[in-house]
């Protein structure tokens, strides 16, 4: 009669270590699969959303996973920078660094002329430490000439880091982007925004805002076409600098 009550109530004798075993590796295997279903589900969605930029020429990016930072300290660069304008078929070879190893003022004022805005004419001191790491690549590539595409623009929304001076805009002689873009990540500590533009093909290297993580993005745009190529080349004489620049404050 009690074992009849017991069944009455649902209760019954106690769960076996094998079925209790089944049940778990069952459960175990349920939710696997959902996590699977789930994993799926984001990739396919990262996957069309991917096409969709890339059939509009829009921009899609995320911030750098903290595993893929760099944890060892940088060496220092050559010093070394060959390169040339884009826009103005301008060409500069210097050393950031003078035989002391501290940075020599003169060569940084010419590297900034160059990273002058095209359609304003304006300078400004272009953080060092991004013609570091340019220098770095430029090493790494075996001294291949750097083709600056964009430097500094004052007429950008100052959310940019062109605006602020720290941001670049150049693809390497005779290497692909996606190859500059990959060694570019080695470079990151930190702190740096990283971005490939497949269609205009360059790659985008910047020094982010005190505190901002780095950013790494993907940009479908077109090239712009450069139709008043001219009109900024003319524009940039207006506003020559004779002195070093200063050292940006921000």
């Amino acid at each position: 009669m009690i074992v009849a009550a017991l069944l009455a109530f649902g209760l019954g004798a106690p769960e076996s270590a094998e079925a209790r075993g089944k049940r778990s590796d069952s459960s175990a295997s349920s939710r696997k699969k959902s996590k699977s279903k789930s994993k799926s589900k984001k990739s396919a969605r990262s996957s069309k959303r991917s096409r969709r930029h890339r059939s509009k020429g829009g921009e899609y990016g995320a911030n750098a996973r903290q595993d893929e930072l760099r944890t060892e300290p940088l060496e220092k660069p050559s010093g070394k920078l060959w390169v040339r304008a884009e826009n103005t078929g301008e060409e500069l070879e210097v050393n950031i660094y003078k035989p002391d190893g501290s940075f020599d003022e003169t060569s940084l004022a010419k590297l900034d002329e160059m990273w002058r805005c095209l359609r304003t004419g304006k300078i400004r001191a272009v953080r060092p430490e991004l013609y570091e790491q340019i220098s770095r690549m430029q090493d790494h590539f075996d001294g291949k000439q750097i083709q600056l595409v964009s430097g500094f623009r004052f007429a950008e929304r100052s959310s940019s880091r062109h605006f602020h001076a720290s941001a670049g805009d150049f693809r390497i002689k005779d290497v692909s982007i996606r190859e500059a873009y990959d060694f570019a990540k080695t470079l990151d500590a930190g702190g740096m925004g990283l971005g490939i533009y497949p269609r205009s093909q360059f790659i985008h290297v910047d020094f982010r805002a005190p505190g901002e993580p780095s950013y790494r993005w993907t940009d479908y745009s077109p090239p712009s076409g450069g139709k008043s190529k001219s009109k900024k080349s003319k524009s940039k004489r207006k506003t020559g600098r004779t002195q070093p620049a200063r050292r940006p404050t921000s």
